[in-house]
């Protein structure tokens, strides 16, 4: 599921990104470090010193800030390598972190907590610690979801094991913001567990802008990484709702599942639009309400990303492909609806009322004067209003192409300004295709379309009962008794004989086995064995995971021998 080794662009973008956060790291202390002395001095001639040298660390820290928002909105690595006439989409970088060793607190715990040889559990550990670093350079496929998934699923034995609600286990876990590079450090697991689903998130995306965006299957498998990029979010959202790290805050996971959902709306009319749009009046209207329907969800996410406090932190350049996207999608319906009204003339053959019904589906108010079946009818009427749905799509077009140039990096993006270009063209040639003469129709506005869809996008919730995961710890003994929240006695030995093949107690529970009933003048009672004790070996054979019937089979094979148990209280 990882590829730590691979030289791919995508590699080589983490490799910056972890470069960018160790500097964006130093500026910061040192920033830090320059406010608390400027608070502290009085000397007039240190804090104009202060105050030169916080403004050059400051100036510093924009650069590399903008430096690691370049990261993010290069988009063209992350794409298919097939020849494409797309629009990129954009992918998630991954979270960066630093290595962890678990090997000293984890055995520590073991002999401590557990009463037992921690030396026998280092290759366990070891495993633990592999995983984790394997988690940081995941494949972009399935094994690297499942990795990941796997990886946080072990965290929740992990928590449950060695990590007690009443104190810290000097444990540092440190991962940094994907906005704003800098770290976010913490000694509990929730941080380490929330930055594992933010990447598994990430890893969706990355997957999804992989995709084969010219096939119907590639597109089905976008649409599926989005949605499920989405869910996965959602879950980081509801679930962590006091993560420290800004770019899992709430406000900044709404935006991005939007963002996420968007991508598959788009990926959805990809889809319909994919085998070719035939020029036939029905087909036309619904691939009208489509692209509107992108159009919209893009000017939600472009709102969304322009609203405090996500504005200052969300890369600029994402808000304008957002606003650019929408006014692409928004100029492609008005396209379409002008087809239809300039090249679909009524005639006798059609059906007038399904071609009102669907024609007025489209708006939610039509024009003072003008009726839907009236314009069907009348040509000049028609050619008027599909004119001023030309109008408002070149408008759309000119402006999409405006916001693009405004942003440096996403005017560098070729295929943006071909897909952006090519559209705007289309546009002005139709529009010169049609008859030139002025009447008091001409300057009519062409009415807002009504954005529907027939495939509705929504979050797929994560499905982490398909991964199956084994506890590392697994010999610890059954989480519902060997945890970090119960505290239990160090195993004492009992050596004692059955009378007249009695025990002198019952067993009761699943794993391990209790004693109860416990005749109090038995041989067992009188060497030390408690009512409630729980039997973790017999005969110096660990039974932590046996039941009550196989704890006396391995009494019974003993016969007339004395009983050497081990028993915690």
């Amino acid at each position: 599921g990882c590829n730590p080794l691979a030289e791919t662009g995508r590699s080589k973008l983490q490799n910056q990104r972890a470069v960018l956060n160790q500097q964006i790291l130093k500026a910061v202390r040192l920033r830090a470090g320059a406010e608390n002395l400027l608070r502290a001095t009085t000397n007039n001639k240190v804090r104009e010193q202060v105050l030169l040298e916080l403004s050059f660390v400051n100036s510093d820290l924009q650069i590399l800030k903008e430096e690691l928002e370049g990261l993010n909105i290069s988009v063209e690595v992350y794409q298919n390598t097939e020849e494409t006439f797309s629009i990129p989409l954009v992918p998630l970088g991954l979270k960066e972190t630093k290595e962890v060793d678990f090997m000293l607190p984890l055995k520590d715990f073991i002999l401590e907590h557990y009463s037992e040889d921690s030396s026998e559990y280092e290759d366990e550990i070891a495993d633990l610690m592999d995983l984790r670093q394997a988690c940081r350079t995941p494949s972009r496929d399935e094994a690297g979801i499942e990795m990941l998934i796997s990886y946080f699923l072990q965290l929740g034995y992990v928590e449950n094991r060695f990590f007690p609600p009443t104190r810290h286990m000097g444990i540092l876990f440190t991962w940094y913001d994907s906005f704003t590079g800098v770290p976010v450090c913490q000694q509990n697991l929730l941080l380490e567990k929330a930055s594992i689903l933010f990447n598994i998130g990430a890893l969706y995306t990355q997957i999804g802008t992989r995709c084969n965006r010219q096939t119907q299957t590639g597109l089905e498998n976008a649409v599926d990484a989005f949605q499920r990029a989405a869910g996965v979010l959602s879950y980081l959202k509801e679930t962590f709702t006091h993560t420290p790290s800004y770019d899992m805050s709430p406000a900044m996971l709404n935006v991005l599942i939007k963002m996420m959902l968007a991508q598959a709306q788009e990926c959805v009319f990809e889809q319909i639009s994919l085998p070719g749009i035939r020029n036939e009046f029905f087909t036309l209207v619904k691939m009208t309400q489509e692209a509107a329907k992108v159009g919209e969800v893009y000017m939600l996410v472009n709102t969304a990303m322009n609203q405090e406090p996500v504005k200052e932190n969300i890369p600029y350049s994402w808000s304008k492909l957002a606003q650019i996207k929408s006014d692409h999608y928004k100029a492609l319906a008005h396209y379409f609806i002008a087809t239809i009204l300039c090249d679909h003339e009524l005639q006798s053959s059609d059906d007038e009322d399904q071609q009102e019904k669907a024609m007025s589906q489209l708006y939610d108010y039509v024009p003072e004067g003008l009726k839907i079946l009236t314009v069907l009818k009348d040509k000049v009427q028609r050619k008027q209003l599909g004119k001023a749905h030309l109008r408002k799509a070149i408008v759309y077009h000119e402006e999409a192409l405006r916001v693009c140039g405004l942003c440096k990096k996403l005017r560098n993006i070729d295929v943006l300004q071909e897909v952006l270009t090519a559209a705007h063209k289309r546009s002005l040639l139709k529009y010169a295709q049609q008859d030139k003469e002025d009447d008091f129709l001409s300057l009519i506005q062409a009415p807002d379309i009504l954005p529907e869809t027939e495939h509705n996008v929504e979050t797929v919730a994560p499905q982490f009962s398909k991964v199956k995961v084994k506890d590392f710890f697994h010999r610890l003994g059954p989480l519902s008794v060997f945890s970090a929240k119960q505290r239990w006695t160090a195993p004492r030995t009992i050596r004692f004989c059955c009378e007249a093949g009695e025990l002198g107690f019952s067993l009761k529970g699943g794993s391990p086995v209790q004693t109860y009933c416990l005749d109090p003048v038995c041989s067992a009672a009188v060497m030390g064995l408690k009512e409630g004790d729980y039997i973790v070996s017999v005969g110096g054979v660990d039974c932590k995971w046996l039941g009550v019937n196989e704890v006396l089979e391995k009494f019974k094979s003993m016969g007339e021998e004395p009983i050497e148990i081990e028993v915690i209280s």
